[in-house]
């Protein structure tokens, strides 16, 4: 059904070009009880993250040298109404979470972290696609806001093909029409990719314009979580001058 997915006038179902994302709108500091906390929205897609740590491990192991993160992904009962079953769910709900694991471990440079942990704690309140990269990027803001030290920021994009076009950051009705999708996470200041991962069947030929414009998309969405985090620690800043 990809046929009708965009316009005689290259408009997708939600009016934008093929090139464009969703309206971004995101905070920190949303939970005083947490170390880190953030809420982000791309598009009708709303992401809640929360992060405690670094802690100690609540299971003892002689064989951890590194910190360990651990990732809870859960989707809110009412943010869908799609009714899958629940064990297929429940299996791309680990899967999210493994990946957003895998993500943040080769940046997350904590001095002298063997035995600690950090738990990563994020709950989609809606679902209107692009589910894992709104989790990526809600993930960075809330670990930035606990004050974990990164090597780089993690931020995340998805990319289509439809119609012989690229398309951004797919939405719902994209996703679900099957519409072959690169989800991709990058570093903010070196571009190195820390996550590639496909839905559905991808011609080798589509690949590379796929990618160049999920990374182009994921350069635009670090520069808005960049900005966040300025404006989060000039307030920071302010309220300790205050003090």
């Amino acid at each position: 059904m990809s046929f009708d997915l965009l316009s005689p006038e290259g408009l997708r179902v939600d009016g934008r070009r093929p090139p464009e994302l969703r309206r971004i709108s995101c905070r920190t500091g949303v939970f005083a009880q947490a170390d880190g906390s953030a809420y982000i929205e791309h598009g009708n897609t709303k992401c809640l993250a929360a992060v405690y740590g670094p802690h100690e491990p609540h299971k003892r192991s002689a064989l951890q040298e590194k910190v360990a993160i651990n990732v809870e992904f859960n989707v809110a009962s009412f943010s869908s109404g799609d009714r899958k079953h629940s064990g297929r769910q429940d299996r791309r709900l680990l899967e999210i979470a493994t990946l957003i694991k895998q993500n943040f471990e080769p940046v997350i440079s904590l001095p002298h972290s063997a035995r600690t942990e950090i738990d990563i704690f994020l709950q989609l309140l809606q679902v209107d696609g692009g589910a894992l990269h709104a989790a990526v990027n809600a993930a960075t803001l809330a670990l930035v806001d606990a004050g974990i030290p990164m090597t780089d920021y993690v931020c995340a994009c998805s990319a289509g093909f439809v119609n012989n076009a690229p398309i951004l950051d797919l939405n719902y009705i994209e996703e679900n029409a099957e519409v072959p999708t690169l989800t991709i996470g990058t570093l903010v200041k070196s571009g190195k990719l820390t996550l590639v991962t496909s839905e559905h069947k991808l011609h080798m030929d589509h690949f590379e314009p796929i990618l160049r414009l999920a990374c182009e998309g994921s350069k635009q969405i670090g520069e808005v979580l960049d900005e966040t985090i300025r404006k989060s620690t000039k307030r920071m800043a302010l309220a300790a001058s205050t003090d």
